[in-house]
């Protein structure tokens, strides 16, 4: 289940949080996640213990990488839009306004993982590759929990002709099920395709959370990068850290 921490100004995952793991997905109120102060800001404020920051240079890919603590207190990743560690003290990060964060936690083998994906790294079947990269790297798909977080809602994500037959094209076996027509447009769903595609890859039904709430829509809560329409849009963070 997904909840709202009045406290720390994050929604969390109930299947994903536990006594050692910590993670959640931000609000518009703590800031630009852009800013990777915003970030150490809220770990400082509410003592949230961390070795290594790590921080993607995120760019629409399918690059997954793993890692481990670094002798910095902030680690850049660049050209990446996922990443995975069996390392405890390590915060994963990642920085989103309508595309989806997604968190991802073996607690059993003592895995943690985080992925940025908007239509493009979906299209490319991101959460597929990180489960896969799980496995081979200790993980079990019986084990594996996910939360889908806040993203761009199918009631605000139209697309263009070019983009809907991408998909039809590329992803036959899913485009009836997250493309709906709605006034003459049409709409993607991003949170069911990556649910479809989490279903997919082996991971349980009662192992995924995925978000209620729509990044456009919810302009009190949320950034969102459609609804501002400018180049210097702000961003919401989302994190996962162990301790075990």
């Amino acid at each position: 289940m997904i909840n709202y921490n009045p406290d720390y100004k994050i929604f969390t995952s109930s299947l994903v949080n536990k006594s050692d793991i910590i993670s959640g997905f931000s609000t518009k109120v703590l800031g630009d996640g852009n800013k990777i102060g915003t970030i150490m800001n809220f770990f400082k404020e509410n003592s949230i213990v961390y070795k290594t920051i790590v921080s993607l240079g995120q760019i629409h890919s399918t690059n997954i990488e793993t890692v481990s603590p670094s002798k910095e207190e902030l680690l850049k990743i660049e050209d990446t839009d996922g990443v995975i560690t069996n390392k405890s003290n390590v915060a994963l990060t990642i920085k989103t306004a309508d595309c989806l964060p997604i968190i991802f936690s073996d607690k059993k083998n003592g895995l943690i993982g985080i992925s940025h994906q908007g239509w493009r790294g979906s299209l490319k079947q991101m959460v597929k590759k990180m489960i896969d990269k799980m496995v081979k790297y200790g993980g079990s798909k019986n084990e594996i929990t996910v939360a889908i977080g806040p993203g761009i809602g199918q009631c605000c994500y139209d697309i263009d002709d070019d983009r809907y037959f991408r998909f039809l094209e590329e992803l036959d076996g899913y485009s009836e099920k997250v493309i709906s027509i709605w006034h003459g447009k049409k709409h993607l769903n991003l949170t069911m395709l990556n649910y479809l595609q989490l279903i997919d890859s082996g991971i349980k039904k009662e192992n995924i959370d995925s978000f209620p709430f729509c990044t456009f829509c919810d302009k009190d809560r949320f950034f969102s990068f459609r609804r501002t329409k400018n180049k210097d849009f702000k961003e919401m963070f989302s994190f996962i850290i162990k301790y075990n």
